[in-house]
């Protein structure tokens, strides 16, 4: 075995050879360079202090609780208060070494897979604190990265260096345990910079499994909520539901500028009326009352927000967290004419005139003298509106856009994980990056047929002969493209049964609705190409099992779960062979899967920067059925005026304006042959095609309402601890409403991209199958159609 051979001109550290022997011909020092012993650096000295817990509890609550929504018991606060107080010492509070120590503290534990909870004892939250001493210096947390060009220095003090490595995939576990990079690890890892791959980080998320979080209206932000959701809650999760639904609109709306009064203004406003001699208004504010503050105050006008709903007598009334009073809608007008539904369950502004009560039809229940919470009298409604929504980069915090991946707002929930796949704050600014260089990555050739899309398709009945036919050509039309072109997603809505199979009769039973998913595996084994490089994502409808066992395709319990495994075994064969004829490699795409998910179901892409919402739901005929109408304006006489003149309601300072806010996708202006938006703005509003405009109103009114279902619980049910995952808040990239009895349509209204794919089989045109192609690079979703 030859002998091991050593560069004889290279440095070994603790070699008192010299590896340059002196020489007087060259003049070679007797000591080379490099042989000085490096003198050892300072460390920074802390005199460590006695903090009591009650003089860090705020501190240590700002920063475990409102920023990372952890709660510290009173043993974990003292081990906390001994831990700053003996690394920290004075300057814990004037020079901010404890908010920095707390919050990697805060980091590491959720990295480590710990609870909401920290508790003080047993080994985990002190090996954290352990982890945590390792790295500090002076007071302050260090680390290989912060140090830069000290590194080298660092391992010559002997200080230790902690590293943590992204996983390979980002799991649930994963996501709700890591806050973000910390201080303690790279920014972006050698995974991350490799993956080209969009569908690496599409995540499904379904009803049941998503956080449940609870707005604090007292504390302004939301908690993880402390019970465990069940399907048989107590009771009082029943008001509980519509309860937080009302706060979480009311804080909306305060944070929009129109409820906002700025002393600025107001000053500025006196100014320029000292000095100019023409009218100067100031900026209209709205001002909130509660509806308990009416009394004493008749013939004073007010602008209420509360759940619209019926009176046990009948009539229509308006409710908010201190009382009920009755309504009268006789003059009423709606904000904007003819723009939005308003029915019982939804929330409403009404502006009008207060009325006490006196009337003669006696203290009975149908008089209007207050019936338990009732507020006696009458609200005159002059106008009536939706609450306006909140886009979402206001939610979160978000302004615009920088080569870094987007700067943070001040205010917002952005440090709130409100999907579990990490906040925007925490995750957002890496994410955003990361989808940066996927996208930038791609070929140019595929940058308009590529892995971007995601491919919609709703009413997919496979009890229908027509519906197979037009599904099979949908599959031929990108089974023909290239394998780097293939759609990274397929989304087939329900229902996908004409009947309620599993309700009896002449329908069938559950052998035939399990015949209908072995016709589908058929289908799609003709294609592998798709199912070994595209997620197929299942959305049950009405007629599904389990629910239509019983309601027999009437409207179920909401979120609906997903179709039974026990029907869908030749599905997940054909995947499975698939994916077994192809050899993959560990760089290549993953492989191809189905997702049972649920109704509502939610898909993000690149954790917390891109969310879809995919619901299906009749509510363009529900809304039909229970909405209000208001009496139609007489052209030939002036509408009667606002009881408080100019300064009611109205379209454009709410921010409401509909055919100025919404952009709707070009092909189904070309298709209804609707004028250009530029001239429709300058027309009236039966100008607007029809379509376009049940369009416009139907997503108007559910992002309004920030709610998927805003209908009372007769109406549809809803499991009372399971309605958060019905909230639009914040509101999502991407909003498929899967409606059968609406027309198709692509519109954006703030910020948020609404899409109806409508039928497969197109209703009224032979042989046509329509559907819609969401392309996630561009965050645009467009309609197509071919004939079969």
């Amino acid at each position: 075995m030859a002998a091991e051979t050593r560069n004889p001109f290279a440095y070994v550290p603790g070699d008192k050879s010299d590896p340059l022997p002196s020489s007087s011909a060259f003049g070679t020092p007797v000591h080379p360079i490099g042989r000085k012993p490096i003198p050892d650096v300072a460390t920074p000295s802390v005199l460590p202090i006695s903090l009591p817990p009650a003089t860090l509890r705020p501190l240590a609550f700002r920063t475990f609780t409102k920023k990372h929504n952890l709660t510290l018991t009173s043993s974990a606060l003292q081990a906390v208060a001994t831990f700053v107080g003996a690394h920290c010492g004075s300057g814990w509070r004037e020079e901010g070494l404890a908010e920095r120590v707390l919050d990697e503290i805060a980091k590491v534990w959720k990295r480590n897979g710990g609870g909401v909870i920290v508790p003080g004892e047993g080994s985990d939250f002190a090996n954290v604190l352990r982890t945590i001493e390792g790295c500090i210096v002076g007071g302050r947390v260090v680390s290989q990265w912060a140090l830069g060009g000290q590194s080298s220095l660092r391992s010559e003090q002997g200080l230790p260096t902690i590293t943590y490595a992204w996983p390979d995939s980002l799991t649930r576990d994963d996501s709700q345990s890591s806050p973000g990079p910390t201080i303690l690890e790279p920014e972006d890892t050698e995974e991350d910079q490799q993956t080209k791959d969009p569908r690496q980080w599409l995540r499904i998320i379904d009803a049941f499994e998503q956080p449940h979080l609870k707005y604090n209206a007292s504390q302004k932000h939301f908690d993880p909520s402390s019970k465990r959701a069940s399907l048989l809650p107590d009771p009082s999760r029943r008001i509980a539901l519509f309860r937080d639904r009302y706060q979480l609109v009311h804080q909306r709306l305060l944070r929009n500028e129109a409820f906002q009064t700025s002393t600025v203004t107001l000053s500025r406003y006196r100014s320029l009326q000292r000095s100019s001699s023409d009218m100067v208004m100031p900026q209209q504010a709205y001002k909130l009352t509660p509806i308990a503050n009416l009394l004493g105050r008749t013939g004073s006008t007010h602008v209420l927000l509360g759940l619209l709903g019926n009176s046990p007598t009948g009539t229509l009334m308006l409710s908010d967290l201190t009382g009920s009073i009755s309504l009268d809608l006789q003059h009423a007008r709606p904000v904007p004419e003819d723009g939005a539904w308003f029915a019982p369950g939804m929330m409403v502004l009404a502006e009008g005139l207060y009325e006490e009560g006196g009337s003669a039809a006696g203290p009975g229940l149908a008089g209007d003298d207050g019936v338990g919470g009732t507020i006696g009298g009458k609200f005159h409604v002059a106008s009536v509106g939706g609450p306006p929504c909140e886009r979402r980069d206001l939610t979160l915090g978000i302004l615009g856009h920088n080569k870094r991946g987007g700067s943070i707002a001040p205010g917002g929930f952005g440090w709130v994980d409100f999907l579990g796949v990490g906040s925007e704050r925490a995750n957002g600014p890496r994410m955003r990056n990361l989808e940066r260089r996927v996208w930038e990555g791609q070929d140019l050739a595929l940058q308009v047929q590529g892995r971007s899309r995601m491919v919609i398709l709703g009413e997919v009945n496979l009890d229908s002969t027509r519906t197979l036919q037009a599904l099979r050509q949908v599959l031929g039309l990108y089974g023909a493209e290239r394998a780097e072109q293939t759609p990274m997603t397929f989304v087939l809505i329900g229902n996908f049964t004409r009947h309620a199979v599993l309700a009896g009769g002449a329908n069938g039973g559950s052998v035939e609705y399990k015949e209908y998913f072995d016709s589908l595996a058929s289908i799609l084994a003709d294609f592998p190409s798709i199912l070994e490089d595209s997620t197929f994502v299942f959305v049950p409808g009405d007629n599904d099992p389990w629910a239509s066992a019983f309601s027999a395709g009437a409207a179920a319990l909401l979120p609906k779960r997903g179709v039974p495994g026990i029907y869908t075994t030749r599905v997940k064969k054909a995947f499975a062979t698939a994916n077994a004829e192809t050899n993959k490699s560990e760089n290549k795409k993953a492989k191809g899967e189905t997702i049972w998910s649920t109704n509502p179901t939610r898909l993000t892409l690149f954790g917390p920067t891109q969310e879809l919402v995919v619901f299906r739901d009749d509510l363009s005929g529900r809304l039909r059925r229970k909405g209000l109408r208001f009496r139609k304006i007489d052209e030939s006489k002036d509408a009667q005026p606002s009881p408080r003149g100019e300064d009611g309601l109205q379209e454009g300072q709410l921010g409401v304006s509909e055919q100025a806010i919404m952009e709707v996708d070009p092909a189904i202006e070309n298709m209804e042959s609707a004028q250009p938006e530029a001239k429709a703005r300058d027309t009236n509003l039966p100008n607007i095609p029809s379509d376009l405009h049940m369009a416009r109103k139907l997503v108007k009114t559910i992002l309004d309402q920030g709610h998927l279902s805003p209908f009372p619980l007769t109406d549809r049910p809803v499991l009372w601890d399971y309605g958060n995952p019905l909230n639009l808040y914040p509101l999502p990239t991407a909003l498929v409403l899967m409606d059968p009895e609406a027309p198709s349509f692509a519109l954006t209204y703030e910020g948020c991209h609404a899409m109806n794919p409508g039928a497969l089989v197109a209703p009224g045109k032979r042989g046509v199958a329509q559907w819609i192609e969401y392309d996630a690079r561009t965050r645009k979703g467009k309609t197509r159609d071919m004939r079969f």
